[in-house]
């Protein structure tokens, strides 16, 4: 009987054990996606920056006839 009993113990402690495992890799988890979310964020963000700049540059060339037709309207 006492076999039985430490047994269940010792099942209900794996358990336990496994149980407080899965929720700490769940955690880790949610972390990582979380700064993959703002790395992605901070990469479009960076892209549209490059974007402006490099619209700015057509603006500004020194052959104005050509980028004219690239400057964006904005209103």
């Amino acid at each position: 009987m006492r076999d039985n009993y430490e047994m269940a113990r010792n099942l209900e402690q794996l358990l336990e054990s496994l149980i407080k495992m899965v929720g700490n890799a769940n955690k880790n988890v949610d972390s990582l996606q979380r700064r993959v979310s703002q790395l992605e964020w901070v990469i479009k963000e960076q892209q549209n920056e490059m974007k402006e700049r490099d619209n700015l540059i057509r603006m500004y060339s020194t052959y104005p006839h050509e980028s004219s037709q690239n400057i964006p309207l904005r209103f």
